[in-house]
């Protein structure tokens, strides 16, 4: 597949959303509908659409990578996934019918009437902080692809193809938001789960493979091993940790980000809302199996026709998240080709406009308090959203630009190593607030709190052999840091003369 191949199919792609845009804005493109998309959504159209917004290209591109990882990964992710079940059934109950009940548009409202104002400050800042940090993790994966396979061969900068990207993600977001983003969501989710079965297909055909055949030589193969049992202590891929690992990452990514619960937010009731999130959690579980399978096959068609996995092309070091595209783009046919660009393009640009959106919001809503009644009648809100939604833009280019610089681990463990350090004290804020009833904050101490907690618990994180017996963390380390955060804050807290509920 050529460069200017893809680079003509990249166009036509954008031109189709600019279009669904300009049809879907025309008649309003205000801040009801940027925000909550005038809270008219379809539950079946936001739980399909969440597909490639949980996903992502991280899961397109790295989940499969890893699954030949040296370090011995094979499908231990799955774990993991289960663990996300697991979270979302969570949020589903718990936190959803919280958000409907206060009728939010952003959802750290909550901790302001909980907590007070700069608790509610210090929330609205970690996920701002937190989301533009994956968002910029997430969309670098596929700019750095795109880099490769076609950019390079025009000899144009790594940021000038970042700055395009981002130029791409604005123009066709800035004006209808939310209500925007379920309808091309909707599409960009589409071109991706069809992308996955479609690569299935073409693997196995170019191994003469049926679908049982393909089932029982991705069994047989070393790839396909999903539960790990052994060193609980020593090994990051133990069962117990993934789960817990999956779980509470899912509640502080998920359920305590204003990104994905924003589109929840946007359905006619909690009823609808809860329909979505339990449609969306079952078409999530499946198509990761299919993730996965899809790197055990890649792995199995390489080993097959002797293809290396791809080294990076400044440290020299292997990168496994670069054999997808390396065997789609240069040892399929054109078609299969395409099928795996539109793929990674839909899960990319279906998470980073979203993101997108749902920092303008929370950026709007938080801190200039747009949605506040005596804010309504003024004019410039709409102009002075666009200039957030530009900042934004602006500071994902410079933290892109920063990490391409460092890089040097799989972008997927990088993700959730931040996520970790940066939504814990979230996960510890809401814990504390649905579960201590009796108790008030101190609202002042809690942005030290949370600045604290993350510090803490790297420091006990890197010193957990010594201090455990030889215990190594994995993403289970944002329970840690949650409950050093809760902890914090209950010992800061004074005894409440009333029961307080929400």
């Amino acid at each position: 597949m050529t460069p200017s191949t893809i680079l003509i199919l990249i166009i036509v792609y954008f031109g189709t959303l600019f279009y669904i845009s300009h049809r879907v804005s025309k008649k309003d493109s205000g801040n009801d509908a940027f925000f909550t998309a005038n809270k008219n959504s379809k539950w079946y159209l936001v739980a399909f659409g969440m597909i490639g917004t949980a996903l992502s290209g991280v899961t397109f591109i790295s989940v499969p990578g890893e699954v030949g990882a040296a370090s011995g990964e094979q499908f231990k992710y799955f774990q993991f996934v289960l663990g996300n079940a697991l979270g979302f059934i969570v949020i589903t109950k718990l936190l959803l019918p919280l958000y409907y009940r206060m009728n939010l548009t952003s959802i750290y409202g909550y901790i302001e009437h909980r907590m007070g104002v700069f608790s509610y400050k210090t929330a609205a800042s970690i996920f701002l902080i937190s989301r533009t940090i994956s968002s910029a993790f997430r969309l670098y994966l596929v700019v750095i692809v795109l880099q490769r396979f076609v950019f390079d061969f025009y000899h144009i900068p790594f940021a000038f193809t970042v700055l395009i990207s981002l130029l791409l993600i604005f123009s066709y977001t800035y004006r209808g938001g939310l209500k925007t983003i379920i309808i091309t969501d909707t599409l960009q989710t589409f071109f991706l789960v069809t992308s996955v079965f479609l690569t299935i297909y073409f693997i196995c055909d170019r191994m003469d493979l049926s679908a049982i055949s393909a089932f029982e030589e991705v069994k047989n193969s070393n790839y396909s091993k999903i539960f790990f049992f052994d060193d609980f202590m020593g090994s990051k891929f133990h069962f117990i940790k993934q789960i817990l690992g999956g779980m509470f990452v899912t509640i502080a990514m998920t359920g305590l980000d204003q990104d994905l619960m924003q589109k929840n937010l946007s359905c006619k009731n909690i009823g609808e809302a809860q329909k979505n999130m339990f449609t969306f959690t079952g078409i999530f579980v499946v198509i990761n199996i299919f993730f996965l399978s899809v790197g055990a096959l890649l792995y199995i068609y390489a080993n097959k026709n002797g293809i290396a996995i791809p080294t990076d092309l400044v440290t020299g070091k292997p990168r496994t998240d670069l054999l997808f595209p390396e065997i789609a783009l240069n040892h399929l046919a054109l078609i299969p080709a395409i099928v795996f660009l539109l793929g990674i393009i839909a899960a990319t640009f279906a998470t980073t406009d979203s993101a997108l959106t749902a920092l303008t919001t929370s950026f709007c809503v938080d801190f200039l308090g747009m949605n506040k009644a005596e804010n309504n009648h003024k004019k410039n809100t709409v102009k002075i959203r666009h200039l957030v939604h530009i900042s934004f833009s602006i500071l994902i280019f410079f933290i892109i630009l920063i990490f391409n610089s460092i890089n040097d681990s799989s972008v997927v463990g990088m993700i959730f190593k931040v996520a970790s350090y940066t939504y814990g004290p979230l996960l510890g804020l809401y814990a504390f607030g649905l579960f201590q009833k009796t108790r008030n904050v101190n609202d002042k101490l809690v942005p030290i709190i949370c600045l604290l907690s993350p510090f803490f618990t790297y420091l006990i994180n890197e010193n957990s052999k010594t201090l455990f017996g030889g215990y190594v963390f994995d993403n289970e380390l944002i329970v840690l840091n949650g409950l050093i955060t809760y902890l914090g804050l209950y010992f800061t807290s004074s005894r409440s003369t009333t029961r307080i509920s929400f």
